[in-house]
């Protein structure tokens, strides 16, 4: 039988140091640790880091940073209440882009109130001159029936009442020492806390959806009692 012999590589080395390790190691460069610690040696001050110095840097810093310029017709127009299509509707110019945030805040809670107030009017002033059952008025025009009832000589406890309603809004309101007719941030214009029936929405966006329309409803409220009661002094009669 024939035997052949393959070739084969041979992983044997004659040598000692056929494994050893190369001569030159190369190593990383430290360059850049060594140039920012230059570059932290320049920025330090000749006498030496301390509480001023830092101090300083700080507040250089801090005043470096430009602040935001607040624009009082910007908030104003972001605030629940503008409807298309007039949109955001101030033609007298009363929030400007130099007025505050604190002032824009009262006139809103003020336009809240008598949104409310003539909300009311505008469903009293009608139903009672056909449906007075508390006092007889003779069936008087309801602009000049207070003066025929109880209710002209009951005047202080109506103000009581009132004054115990208003009372609480007064912790709604800045430091007069700071600020003169200026309501809190923090203070939702028209929320008093009180929802017996729970219809306040839960989310932003349906919490504004419903504050656009109780001021639509009273906007047009004050529009519509001061129609009413200028009616009835040109008349001198009834509405019904």
């Amino acid at each position: 039988q024939r035997s052949t012999t393959q070739p084969m590589l041979s992983f044997v080395s004659s040598t000692s140091n056929a494994f050893a390790a190369p001569a030159r190691v190369i190593r990383p460069t430290a360059a850049p640790a060594a140039a920012s610690i230059r570059l932290a040696n320049e920025m330090e001050p000749e006498e030496g880091w301390n509480v001023d110095n830092l101090t300083d840097m700080m507040d250089t810093a801090s005043n470096s940073v430009a602040p935001t310029t607040f624009n009082g017709a910007t908030f104003a127009a972001a605030l629940p209440g503008a409807t298309a299509p007039l949109g955001y509707f101030d033609p007298l110019n009363f929030c400007s882009a130099e007025r505050d945030e604190e002032t824009i805040r009262f006139l809103r809670e003020v336009e809240i109130k008598h949104a409310r107030v003539a909300m009311l009017a505008a469903l009293g002033f009608p139903v009672a001159e056909q449906f007075h059952p508390l006092f007889a008025s003779d069936d008087a025009p309801s602009y000049v029936a207070f003066q025929q009832t109880p209710l002209q000589t009951f005047w202080p406890v109506v103000v009581g009442v009132i004054a115990v309603a208003e009372v609480f809004s007064v912790f709604t309101f800045e430091n007069p020492g700071t600020k003169l007719w200026g309501i809190r941030k923090d203070h939702v214009p028209g929320d008093l806390g009180f929802d017996p029936l729970g219809l306040k929405p839960t989310d932003a966006a349906g919490l504004a959806e419903m504050q656009t329309k109780e001021l639509n409803n009273g906007r047009l409220a004050m529009i519509a009692i001061a129609g009413m009661v200028g009616q009835e002094l040109a008349t001198g009669s009834k509405l019904f």
